[in-house]
């Protein structure tokens, strides 16, 4: 068990047990380790030096905020809920910024907290991949697929990334590790007809799940996220609800780019999950709520590692534990 802080409606405090399951919470604290230095350990310094709540004592919060990633928005959020709470009398002292900072952030990070649990009703449930180069998205499908399987679904893969013969290679020597379908075509082709093809296919075998690679692009390349939104109208030529899940893969390790990359690709082609991979090899994990408070969008999971299982459901409290936690027994 642990606990997390988090704000009343009457902006009171409340600690909330959350539970872990035996060497889970520890395994989760050490693969964000990096993150939990720039943030939870330079806060604990900072509050433990401290001798009382100054202007001092809010200016080096600012500069610890910002430099974990969290980014403007959200440092000045937490700084004007800090200061606020100091001139009510909720704060007297240094050591309860780390239960107020806990809180804050827990308030703008749960309501992203939303597992992607596909409609089998659907048949199937098309879930558009989307990202830059390099974000780890192929993997980040084959390890989908993997979990997708192991609750009893049937899964098809679509190899869109054309652009690159790796990747299509690496989707199929998935596919024949697990047993997965990857429906592809030659390189060069059209990623359109490799999605119709694969949806086709995957209604005709009643499959549950689709997963629809594409090709990495960067988010400021016109051309190549006009060729996205030519995928999107392609799939609604069968279903016209498909894709039902389009899901942006960004690295936490490029930082507040991963922010910009998920506007862009909100505003292209309209997001409704956000997975962030290589969480465990960046210090960088505040971007996480940077996503959260601008854009709200679901973060369906968390990328802790190389195998199938360090892909994780998002969850805000053990997240926020695992990088500042303030136990205070």
């Amino acid at each position: 068990m642990f606990r997390i802080f988090r704000k009343r409606k009457d902006k009171k405090l409340e600690a909330e047990e959350v539970a872990s399951r035996p060497g889970q919470e520890q395994a989760f604290q050490e693969s964000l380790e990096r993150a939990r230095r720039q943030l939870g350990e330079q806060l604990l310094q900072l509050v433990q030096s401290a001798d009382s709540v100054d202007e001092d004592l809010i200016e080096e919060l600012e500069a610890v905020l910002i430099g974990a990633d969290l980014g403007i928005n959200v440092s000045e959020r937490i700084l004007n809920a800090v200061q606020q709470a100091v001139k009510d009398g909720r704060i007297h002292e240094p050591s309860a910024l780390l239960p107020a900072v806990q809180a804050e952030l827990f308030d703008i990070i749960e309501p992203c907290e939303q597992y992607l649990i596909p409609d089998t009703s659907r048949k199937p449930f098309v879930i558009l991949m989307v990202g830059v180069n390099g974000a780890g998205k192929t993997t980040t499908i084959a390890k989908m697929a993997q979990r997708y399987q192991e609750e009893g679904l049937q899964v098809m893969v679509a190899a869109g990334d054309t652009f690159r013969a790796a990747a299509v290679e690496q989707l199929q020597t998935w596919g024949k590790r697990l047993n997965v379908p990857v429906i592809a075509q030659q390189t060069g082709a059209d990623p359109a007809a490799v999605a119709f093809d694969a949806l086709q296919s995957a209604k005709s075998k009643e499959c549950d799940v689709l997963i629809v690679d594409t090709a990495g692009r960067l988010h400021t390349q016109d051309n190549l996220m006009e060729e996205l939104k030519k995928v999107r109208r392609v799939l609604t030529r069968i279903d016209e609800q498909a894709p039902h899940e389009v899901m942006l893969v960004v690295d936490a390790g490029t930082g507040q780019n991963a922010l910009h990359q998920a506007r862009d690709f909100n505003q292209a082609v309209q997001l409704s999950g956000i997975t962030v991979s290589k969480l465990d090899g960046t210090a960088r994990g505040g971007v996480l709520f940077a996503i959260a408070e601008e854009l709200n969008i679901p973060i369906r999971f968390i990328g802790l590692g190389e195998r199938a299982a360090d892909l994780r459901p998002f969850d805000a409290a053990a997240f926020i534990h695992a990088i500042l936690p303030t136990d205070q027994r």
